[in-house]
């Protein structure tokens, strides 16, 4: 998930209001007009003034401490790794996920790529249709206490599943929904932990 704020803006071409959402690696505003703005556009942004400020002097009112939290997260985005939780040491799991490099950046960030299903940390799991998220309940127990599965499935137009399937299917096995991500152009996933006694 990114940032979203309304804001006043000050552009090249005037004044303006409307919606900024940074949406790595873009940051998009919606005015009059929308505009985007991604790679030399965002090189070297700052915080100003309570503004975030940007190459071409395009500015953004959001006030001194989002100012200064979208630049540093515009400057140094997190990786996919960091957004799903991905630890060294950590057991990972990886079933039925279209992905040729998930496996590699796990293995890459010191996380134990585990072939047995128990006390995993974390299992990414890909779901795209009934007879999948039928199976969320097999897979569950392979969880440790403090575990979390991801549920990973195509988004947009190529969809098969909406997330409300793949939260009821998770939550019939006693599991809630805590995050979203987008796991990558074609894919998003939700992440599920045990429901607290």
């Amino acid at each position: 998930m990114g940032k979203e704020a309304h804001v006043r803006a000050v552009l090249a071409d005037g004044a303006d209001e409307g919606r900024l959402q940074y949406e790595p690696p873009k940051l998009i505003f919606r005015g009059a007009a929308r505009r985007v703005f991604d790679a030399a556009a965002l090189a070297g942004v700052r915080a100003e003034g309570g503004d975030l400020v940007l190459a071409d002097g395009s500015r953004f009112g959001l006030g001194a401490k989002a100012a200064e939290s979208w630049a540093q997260a515009i400057l140094h985005p997190k990786s996919r790794l960091d957004k799903l939780g991905v630890k060294p040491g950590q057991r990972v799991a990886i079933l039925g996920v279209d992905d040729a490099g998930i496996a590699g950046e796990v293995a890459g960030r010191g996380a134990v790529l585990a072939h047995d299903l128990s006390g995993l940390d974390i299992l990414f799991y890909g779901a795209d249709d009934a007879a999948a998220l039928a199976r969320i309940g097999q897979l569950a127990p392979a969880l440790a206490p403090s575990g979390a599965m991801w549920v990973v499935s195509r988004k947009g137009k190529a969809a098969t599943i909406k997330d409300v399937e793949v939260m009821a299917a998770a939550k019939a096995h006693g599991l809630v929904d805590n995050k979203v991500c987008a796991f990558s152009d074609t894919l998003t996933a939700l992440r599920f932990t045990r429901r607290r006694s």
